[in-house]
């Protein structure tokens, strides 16, 4: 899971590679491949002597900063000189003596496969930071090396290489993801779209009358093009091109392109020039086409080479590639590459391949081609398992639930839907494939409901505080389920379209009901006003105008205030004027729980003064609800009890216990437990918490519990018995939050009833795993940070002092231990009476090959410093009872392991390096080998 910058990761696979084929036949394998060398020259002008210094590479590292594309960053590294004079001069060892010289490099020796680095990240000297390059960098399709070479006596066809790959970099310079283009060269892909016609030919006229001579590229292939020899001198081409357009390429394009010379070796693509660069002739590949606009550009010279092109050996090229990004594949066109040429999302790694390189016929459309039988057999065991495990994870992926809210069993009241009898009748739930579609889905409905007669219409409907409310209708049968956007968990009223019961419903989500708090003063039985308010809920629908709440409420009229507040005092309301009493509830910002107050029109705000407290206090009243959890019986199961934020814990309790009718001396001996919404049992509450300290939310559960709650300086911990911790198996213990950790793990044990002192506490992580041993049990546990409703966990075993590691010792046996190495029990054809023994088959080697015969016997465990050496820790081990099994001259005759998922994985070096060094945790395993070679013991 360790993060790598793509170049960094390719570079480490290559040694990766290169040191696992050590002593096979692709042991020079990377450097048949991607090995190549560059020389760097320093020429003396004096005497002429030749300083030259040659370098290595597996990637070419080239500059994007400043550089228009490939070719340009190759032209300024191969063929541009550094001239040495004036103030810089070279000293020569000849002349011994500051002399003039110029510096150049080229390349030596191509690899077969060329890899080319982009260097687009840089760091800005005066802000400070880095930041990423994302200016236009072009690359061809096809690149001749030939310029760029020391030697140039070979075929020309020798220094053609074409792009089968470009790893692409989206983001900064801090962060990005990585996707890959890669060319189909054995024609895997199932491509379905059509190949694009190839452009019609033009003729030079046709670029005159268009104004194309702009273009030199057009004109040059254009007079190749006329050429019967398809072949010309370079000094004449540029006779022919002054005769053509009437001007000469100094004076027209020199400027802007550069020399004519400089200009066919950039666009290689097209021209090849011979090895003395005195003549040129156009590529085979390449025709005269109408280029779009952004290609007739200098510095666009990636050109996309015909759909399908002859090779040069006359087989097919394939124009198509596939785009890999993590799981996902799809294919792209050539020319699709060129959009990333630059931004965010573009080209950080090239892959060259030469162009004679030909992939066999028999490779062609076949991936299994030359692949052992062994693997291909594995291949396919693991690939059935695949399919199966992609199925079941298909069906999870796609299933999920509807609710069924059926028509017949509701009633439409109070401004919403309302089901008639039990939730269980009205609301069927239903496990669906979203990749169904909604016909689908309606037919399965009427197989389920045999009592359907007439049309049934699907729609969307959302339980509201005010009941069930119905929004858009479904529409489409030929859509699929993910098409119409249907959720997980939706609710689906299921009705004929128009009525419930007789009532036509509105639906859609302008007349979406709101449950609002209307509140006006109570009248008296003389039909007089009083001074006491009076609070109810009401359904309005929040499409509807506020004026309505006078007809709604039978008021003949009066004055609005809204709050919309969860505070309700007197600064929070405000009045609507009569004008704006047309406007809608949901235009004035009322949602639900928002409170409406309702007065006289010639009353006075003096009386809210006098009511705001009543009014606040009112608001804040709530309920939770407590369940009786003592085992003694009761009339009730559990009552809910009015509460505000306010509220002590105590008097919750003892309110509790007087509604369900239990025994007085509960009060002594009693306390209250959230329960969350697993049905588990957390941490009690103090009694003298308030709701708000307690941080207990309003209709939430509590549970009435025996035992009295922990106080202020007491901990209430869970625990259990080894890191497999299962729901309900967990123990509860109250200590004191002084206790050490050493007397709090005895008190565990003797609740655990379990024997003995090799066990030690770890608490567990929030991934609900065992996390970091309690190593200091002197410690108290309010030093360790450990508070109440934490989990400890008992893990069997001793830990070591402080600074000592606890190390489990094994014995790797190889496949056919020759002489000296044999154990004792192997000789008598016996089984190791020392602990267990692990085996699995994979290729002799070392320890963890993919095909060696590993057998692991464990010796046991030793205790040592984290100071000790890796040597002495060989020494103690072969103190153990069970290692005079084995015969060992000596330490310096094992070699150490690291022990991961019982196979050997990590080669400890350095004997006399200290195990702290290697950081080593406190439970790390570790393998000794025996040195299989006889010699080396002298």
């Amino acid at each position: 899971m360790r993060q790598h910058d793509v170049q960094e990761l390719n570079r480490i696979l290559f040694s990766a590679l290169e040191t696992s084929l050590v002593g096979t036949s692709g042991h020079d394998l990377i450097n048949r491949l991607y090995h190549g060398t560059t020389v760097n020259q320093i020429v003396c002008k004096e005497c002429k002597n030749v300083s030259e210094k040659q370098e290595d590479f597996l990637d070419l590292t080239v500059t994007v900063k400043n550089v228009s594309g490939l070719e340009d960053a190759l032209w300024n590294m191969y063929v541009e000189e550094e001239v040495f004079d004036s103030d810089n001069l070279y000293h020569c060892g000849t002349c011994d003596r500051l002399v003039k010289a110029a510096k150049s490099a080229k390349l030596r020796k191509l690899p077969p496969f060329l890899t080319v680095s982009l260097l687009r990240f840089n760091f800005d000297f005066v802000k400070c930071e880095r930041y990423k390059e994302t200016s236009c960098y072009t690359f061809p399709l096809r690149i001749n090396l030939k310029p760029f070479c020391e030697q140039s006596e070979l075929d020309d066809l020798e220094y053609i290489y074409d792009l089968f790959s470009v790893i692409i970099h989206k983001g900064g310079c801090y962060g990005g993801h990585y996707h890959v283009y890669i060319k189909d060269v054995d024609h895997l892909g199932n491509w379905q779209f059509q190949e694009e016609k190839s452009k019609p030919d033009v003729n030079l006229k046709d670029l005159q009358n268009e104004e194309e001579i702009d273009d030199p590229l057009m004109i040059l292939k254009t007079i190749l093009l006329q050429e019967e020899s398809n072949l010309i001198p370079v000094d004449q081409l540029g006779q022919k091109l002054l005769k053509k357009i009437g001007i000469s390429w100094n004076k027209k394009y020199r400027k802007q392109y550069g020399p004519l010379r400089k200009f066919l070796q950039l666009h290689s693509q097209t021209f090849l020039l011979s090895s003395d660069e005195s003549t040129v002739r156009l590529l085979k590949n390449s025709s005269l086409q109408a280029e779009p606009d952004f290609q007739r550009n200098d510095q666009q010279i990636f050109k996309t080479l015909p759909s399908e092109s002859p090779g040069f050996n006359g087989r097919t090229s394939c124009p198509h590639w596939f785009d890999i990004n993590d799981s996902k594949v799809q294919p792209i066109k050539e020319k699709d590459i060129q959009q990333q040429f630059q931004g965010k999302e573009s080209a950080y790694m090239l892959f060259y391949r030469k162009s004679q390189l030909q992939r066999p016929p028999e490779a062609r459309g076949n991936p299994r081609y030359r692949v052992p039988r062994h693997l291909l057999s594995e291949m396919d065991a693991t690939n059935i398992e695949l399919q199966t495990k992609r199925a079941e994870c298909d069906s999870t992926e796609n299933n999920f639930e509807l609710h069924l809210h059926l028509g017949p069993h509701y009633h439409f009241f109070n401004g919403a839907l309302h089901p008639v009898g039990s939730q269980t009748e009205s609301v069927w739930d239903l496990t669906f494939d979203k990749r169904k579609t909604l016909g689908d889905l309606r037919q399965s409905i009427f197989q389920l409901l045999e009592f359907w007669e007439g049309d049934m219409v699907l729609s969307v409907a959302k339980l509201l505080p005010a009941g069930l409310h119905v929004y858009q209708t479904l529409d489409g049968d030929s859509l699929t389920l993910s098409e119409i956007e249907l959720a997980d968990g939706e609710d689906i009223f299921v009705w004929n379209g128009v009525e419930v019961g007789g009532i036509q419903i509105p639906t859609g989500s302008d007349c979406e009901p709101l449950l609002l708090n209307v509140l006006h003063l109570a009248t008296s039985s003389e039909g007089e006003k009083c001074q006491q308010l009076i609070e109810f809920p009401h359904v309005f629908p929040s499409n509807a105008e506020v004026g309505t709440v006078f007809t709604s409420l039978a008021i003949p009229g009066g004055v609005v205030l809204i709050n919309n507040t969860e505070s309700i005092g007197e600064k929070n309301w405000t009045t609507i004027p009569k004008v704006d009493l047309k406007k809608t509830f949901r235009e004035q910002g009322l949602r639900n729980g928002s409170s409406i107050l309702i007065r006289d029109s010639n009353h006075d705000n003096s009386w809210l003064t006098k009511q705001e407290k009543w009014i606040t206090s009112m608001n804040e009243i709530d309920w939770l609800q407590v369940k009786n959890l003592c085992e003694l019986e009761s009339e009730e199961e559990q009552v809910k009890i009015s509460t505000t934020v306010n509220t002590v814990v105590f008097d919750i309790r003892i309110k509790a216990i007087q509604e369900l009718k239990l025994m007085k001396e509960l009060a002594e001996n009693s306390c209250l437990r959230p329960i969350d919404r697993n049905g588990k049992l957390l941490c009690p509450v103090p009694d003298n918490y308030t709701l708000k300290e307690a941080g207990l939310k309003m209709g939430s559960s509590l549970g009435l519990c025996p035992g009295r709650a922990p106080t202020s300086s007491q901990l209430f911990l869970f625990f259990a018995v080894g890191s497999d911790v299962q729901p309900g198996t967990e123990m509860e213990i109250i200590v004191e939050e002084t206790l050490s950790v050493r007397d709090c793990l005895k008190i565990m044990l003797e609740k655990s009833g379990l024997l003995g002192d090799a066990w030690h506490l770890r608490k567990m992580d929030w991934c609900y795993e065992a996390g970091e041993p309690l190593c200091d049990e002197d410690a108290t546990l309010k030093e360790l940070t450990i508070c109440s409703g934490d989990t400890l966990l008992l893990i069997e075993g001793k830990l070591p002092p402080l600074g000592f590691l606890t190390v489990p010792i094994w014995w790797y046996q190889p496949q056919h231990p020759s002489g000296h190495w044999k154990s004792h029990q192997d000789r008598r054809n016996c089984t190791p009476s020392q602990g267990g023994i692990w085996r699995a088959i994979s290729s002799q080697g070392a320890p963890g090959d993919a095909h060696a015969e590993v057998s692991l016997h464990y010796l046991g465990d030793i205790d040592i410093s984290e100071d000790a050496t890796l040597m002495e820790l060989k020494s103690q081990a072969m103190t153990l009872p069970s290692f005079s099994e084995f015969v060992i001259p000596s330490p310096a005759f094992l070699r150490a392991w690291t022990v991961e998922s019982k196979r050997p994985s990590r080669l400890l070096r350095a004997d006399q390096q200290q195990l702290k060094e290697y950081k080593l945790g406190r439970r790390t395993e570790i393998c000794l080998e025996p040195l299989q070679k006889e010699e080396n013991l002298g």
